[in-house]
């Protein structure tokens, strides 16, 4: 059970079939393959070993897919950096995953003057065509080699280092092994509905595992695969047209830009049957928006996290559209076991919330350099998900809140402590304590409460131009209450949020958007 394997089955099942399509490079199988196996030479000649950590910081493109192969394939790991990342966070990665080689394309590129944490970087490569910069070595050049490859890497090596928001401030690189990723596959491609006539779109980011889910489970099944760089409802929409998309994933905002776009009737999306979403709750009026401008289009509710590689549950929006069903995010998927748990990890009788467990050889092998996080999220052979959710006597799953400190916005991850560490580097700030509260169109926002030092004065705008150097822009608070009493705290002097959140979650059944 390693990622290859589907490649070589879809060179075998479909060797004349369309594997890639981006804008006019359009590959089949037998060629994609090729090209993997010449990449994986490639970085072998470069001195990349079994272990060692290759990053990539670039948007959608057919590379990226070739990467997230070739690199596996010899053994090393894959390390994809969010896109959205201020080049402290970037540097921090690029130090803690020790990562050998750093893959850049013409937007990131002009990046590289900012990062000084590169000490570990032994090899810079230009993803695009065209002229090179310099000091980089062109992408193309990779391919030259053309030895055959021993295939070194067994399933239960880690194939791919995922960083995700840390809630000490410190961000995590969550352990994916092939047998994790193999495994989700196969668990997408029932769950998706994808079958060897699909033709997937690649709207979503890649660093992402909303999207890196569906890079493996459509070459298992030798199907097609579309790269638009980033997500823009016209491109998404054109695309879908042109290269007769079938399945696309695409998160609540995502979602609600396709659906509200003026221009979305005039794009021919007839061959567009499954439309799986998730990363955030999907509010009630958007998917009705979307199923009505979209009417040919399934709609699938899938919930999970980057921990469990990513899938947990799915539903089926068509079948459970409205009413109380609605507000489920499905029942477990085909290879995982879920259970709600108590604080001793006992499960709790059906209708009663309590902790969000899962289980199943999708589940990380753990958190990279980080032996004690690790145990204590893995305890007792489960994964602790941080979420409270409660499960009705049919098995369907209910998120009503996050027992760990997480804000979802706009279907990225964003955890208080690394925003309240970014702020506290500010001169005159006494305390901080940071928020989510609910928002139409994003899910959440962040909402940062900041108590000046004595006979200091600071503004909203100091305080979110500071988070600005420091962390990314879609972390950075969205408001900002400057105030001058002390935090509420507890006996044991730690930060009660509940006071700060009951006055824009009051009301609400739930304390999650």
């Amino acid at each position: 059970m390693y990622l290859t394997q589907s490649l070589s089955r879809a060179v075998m099942v479909n060797p004349n079939g369309v594997a890639t399509i981006f804008r006019d490079r359009v590959r089949t199988w037998s060629q994609c393959a090729e090209r993997i196996r010449r990449l994986a030479s490639g970085l072998t000649a470069r001195g990349v070993g079994k272990g060692d950590r290759v990053a990539i910081l670039a948007l959608n493109s057919d590379r990226y897919f070739e990467l997230m192969f070739a690199a596996p394939a010899i053994g090393a790991i894959i390390v994809p950096i969010n896109t959205r990342l201020a080049p402290p966070e970037i540097d921090y990665i690029l130090k803690d995953s020790g990562a050998r080689m750093l893959l850049l394309d013409t937007t990131f590129a002009p990046m590289l003057s900012r990062l000084t944490e590169l000490d570990a970087v032994q090899d810079v490569v230009f993803l695009d065509d065209g002229a090179v910069p310099d000091g980089l070595c062109p992408y193309e050049s990779l391919l030259a080699d053309d030895a055959p490859l021993p295939e070194v890497a067994g399933h239960d090596d880690v194939a791919g280092i995922f960083y995700t928001g840390g809630t000490t401030g410190r961000s995590k690189g969550v352990m994916l092994t092939h047998r994790n990723l193999v495994s989700n596959a196969i668990m997408v491609v029932t769950a998706f509905g994808y079958r060897p006539d699909s033709v997937y779109i690649h709207s979503g980011p890649m660093f992402h595992l909303a999207d890196g889910a569906s890079t493996y489970a459509v070459t298992m099944i030798a199907a097609t695969h579309v790269f638009i760089p980033r997500f823009d409802p016209l491109d998404l929409l054109g695309e879908i047209q042109r290269t007769k998309v079938t399945n696309a994933l695409l998160v609540p905002t995502m979602a609600a830009a396709v659906a509200n776009h003026p221009d979305v009737g005039k794009y021919d999306t007839s061959t567009w049957r499954i439309c799986a979403y998730g990363a955030s709750p999907m509010p009630e009026a958007v998917l009705q928006k979307i199923k009505t401008v979209l009417p040919t289009v399934k709609f699938i509710h899938a919930y999970g996290m980057t921990e469990a590689a990513p899938l947990v549950t799915t539903s089926d929006m068509h079948k459970e559209p409205e009413g109380e069903r609605f507000k489920s995010c499905g029942r477990v998927g085909l290879l995982v076991e879920v259970k709600v748990a108590d604080a001793n990890d006992v499960e709790v009788p059906r209708g009663t919330v309590g902790e969000v467990l899962v289980r199943g050889p999708n589940v990380m092998l753990g958190y990279w350099n980080q032996p004690e996080v690790t145990q204590a999220a893995l305890r007792g052979g489960w994964y602790h998900s941080g979420d409270g959710a409660y499960m009705d006597d049919e098995g369907y799953l209910y998120i009503v809140d996050r027992l760990k400190d997480m804000i979802i916005s706009g279907g990225e991850n964003i955890y208080s402590a690394e925003v309240e560490s970014a702020i506290s580097t500010l001169p005159g700030v006494a305390e901080v304590a940071v928020i989510g509260i609910p928002d139409e169109k994003w899910g959440e926002t962040v909402h940062a409460v900041v108590v000046p030092r004595a006979g200091h004065a600071l503004t909203v705008d100091e305080v979110v131009a500071h988070c600005r150097t420091l962390i990314a822009g879609y972390k950075c608070p969205r408001s900002v209450e400057i105030r001058e009493a002390p935090l509420p705290i507890s006996g044991a002097g730690k930060v009660l949020k509940g006071p700060l959140r009951e006055p824009f979650w009051s009301g609400r059944e739930k304390r999650v958007a």
